[in-house]
């Protein structure tokens, strides 16, 4: 039990930045229920202000905010409680953002609508546990697709020049990024 006290923080502070009002308030009662001591923020400035007022334990953070990106509240939050443990949500997941938000200090990466008790195992998850396998895992549609988010990312949003380095149609690749990602 002891490795397990210098992986995980006893206390149980929470900070949930998420600009979603009601998904934010469901979650923190959620959180709450579950033994944690929740801070709700409604934009990277708020959550920003709350990690330097009073860095937390956890942190569950929006990707996309109104007013920023909330992989700058886990990077703060990094810097300023190193065993902190973050975890960031999104409604857009692709494998670029998911590799991003682990290299700024995320110990996970859930998808949207995420469930408070997936939120709760990623947070207090053992490092170097091994992960159970997905029930669901993807499908090679949803491979191809996350492969082509991840190109589209690393070329700054280009879709030319994505095409160039996937070797596709511009025209082809524009109605791949307007469809939605397969199951």
């Amino acid at each position: 039990m002891p490795a397990l006290a210098a992986v995980i923080p006893a206390e149980r502070s929470l900070l949930i930045v998420d600009d979603d009002k009601s998904f934010l308030q469901r979650l923190a009662r959620a959180m709450e229920s579950r033994g944690f001591t929740v801070t709700a923020s409604e934009s990277v400035a708020d959550g920003l202000q709350q990690v330097e007022k009073s860095p937390p334990a956890f942190a569950v953070v929006d990707m996309r905010l109104g007013d920023g990106n909330g992989l700058d509240v886990i990077s703060a939050l990094k810097r300023r409680r190193p065993d902190a443990r973050g975890i960031v949500l999104t409604g857009y997941g692709n494998i670029a953002t998911a590799v991003n938000a682990v290299k700024l200090g995320a110990v996970d990466y859930l998808a949207k609508p995420a469930d408070a008790d997936d939120v709760v195992a990623a947070l207090l998850s053992i490092e170097g546990k091994k992960a159970q396998p997905p029930e669901h895992p993807m499908s090679a549609d949803r491979v191809r697709w996350e492969h082509i988010q991840r190109i589209y990312e690393l070329c700054g949003r280009n879709v030319s020049e994505t095409a160039r380095q996937l070797n596709m149609h511009r025209r082809t690749l524009q109605r791949i990024l307007a469809k939605r990602a397969p199951r």
